[in-house]
């Protein structure tokens, strides 16, 4: 007997092909109905399988019937092992028997295979033209916006602002933007920002009559004895203030002997403290002066006794009779600063200045400590020169730095 498979689309066309290739004679044995697997079942119909046999039998010579051998060539798909034909089974062939089966299985596999692959780019492309039309939807105006708001989130990163800061900026700036604005516009809508939220820095001030303490506390190397020099040159020769200095860095015998010099050439009396008492004694004597400067120690953050001892030296004075600066370099790693402000957090109520401002090109740092601290800002330091190289932190330029030219 002769099995054999047929396919078409409908049951009438697949008994057809069944009749021209086994004869009139083929019986119908089975009929199922196949849907398309994969990325073929958006393209394609079912279609109609059916599997026919034909006795192969016949007469020989003598009134037997002649098997009747089919013309046409077997199927794809088929129960009829290959190698056999009209001379029978192949010689060469039959030493290795044919497994219809595990070939098919091995197709239908590869052909699943494909049919994944086609299937994910065609969501792939299906995806792409989504966004290119909804791209093409958008107003040309509205695409150089977006474009304008790119640019001042990147160059704000490229300055190591820290990224929850260019986001929060960003939205704010975002929410106030309509459909008529211009490029100019945004820019200085961003630029206005930055000024506000640097807020406006304040330095020492001055209340007459009255004896003011203004205390410089921060890490070591930050330049902060020299600040303090830069600072008692302005109050004298400029602002014709009375000013002493005081230091109770007594670790450091150079940055002593600086300040010391310093004071001789400034005309300025200079103590150096080491108790409570004695910091108690030095208000005394120096209460006709003005503004009293104080060298803290530069003492590692990391260090808790250390900072202890600071806390109890700014406890010898009243609130409302000091001020205490945060000494900060610019130079200093944001995480380095983080952990700094951290651990003087117990100090509340300081003013920060930054330093060495002449020796990067990035300016990130102010403004993230700000958003940190929400501290105000003051003094910036750009050099070594005593008393010139100091002055109020221009917030305007600050601004225009961190977007890199624009304003």
């Amino acid at each position: 007997m002769i099995i054999k498979k047929y396919q078409a689309n409908t049951e009438t066309e697949a008994i057809l092909l069944a009749k021209d290739e086994l004869g009139k004679d083929a019986i119908v044995m089975n009929i199922k109905t196949i849907s398309p697997k994969g990325v073929y079942r958006l393209f394609r119909k079912p279609t109609v399988e059916i599997t026919a046999a034909v006795d192969d039998t016949g007469v020989l010579s003598g009134g037997k019937k002649e098997a009747e051998v089919p013309k046409s060539k077997p199927s794809f798909f088929t129960n009829t092992p290959s190698g056999y034909g009209e001379g029978g089974m192949s010689s060469s062939r039959a030493k290795e028997p044919y497994n219809a089966k595990e070939e098919a299985s091995a197709i239908e596999k590869k052909l699943n295979s494909l049919q994944e692959l086609l299937e994910k780019q065609l969501l792939e492309h299906q995806e792409t033209k989504k966004a290119e039309e909804v791209v093409k939807q958008k107003d040309p105006e509205e695409q150089k916006r977006e474009a304008c708001i790119k640019l001042v989130y990147d160059q704000l990163l490229r300055n190591e602002v820290d990224e929850k800061y260019v986001t929060q900026l960003v939205r704010e700036i975002e929410s106030k933007l309509t459909k008529d604005i211009t490029i100019d516009n945004i820019l200085s809508h961003v630029y206005q920002k930055i000024i506000l939220k640097l807020g406006q820095p304040k330095i020492i001030e001055v209340v007459e009559n009255k004896c003011k303490f203004i205390f410089f506390i921060g890490p070591t190397g930050v330049g902060k004895t020299t600040t303090i020099a830069k600072i008692a040159s302005d109050l004298k020769l400029n602002k014709k203030l009375k000013v002493a200095m005081l230091t109770s860095d007594t670790y450091r015998i150079a940055a002593v002997e600086q300040l010391r010099t310093y004071a001789n050439i400034l005309g300025i009396p200079m103590k150096v403290i080491y108790t409570e008492d004695e910091m108690a004694q030095a208000k005394e004597e120096l209460s006709d002066y003005d503004i009293i400067l104080v060298d803290t120690a530069g003492r590692s953050h990391k260090n808790r006794e250390q900072r202890d001892d600071i806390l109890r030296l700014l406890g010898t004075v009243e609130e409302d009779e000091k001020e205490i600066y945060l000494v900060l370099s610019a130079t200093t790693k944001y995480k380095d600063l983080i952990r700094i402000t951290e651990n003087y957090s117990e100090i509340t109520n300081y003013r920060i200045i930054f330093t060495k401002l002449d020796e990067t090109i990035s300016v990130g740092n102010i403004f993230n400590i700000k958003m940190l601290t929400n501290a105000e800002l003051s003094y910036a330091t750009c050099g070594q020169n005593v008393p010139d190289d100091i002055g109020k932190l221009d917030t305007q330029e600050t601004a225009k730095k961190l977007l890199g030219g624009f304003d």
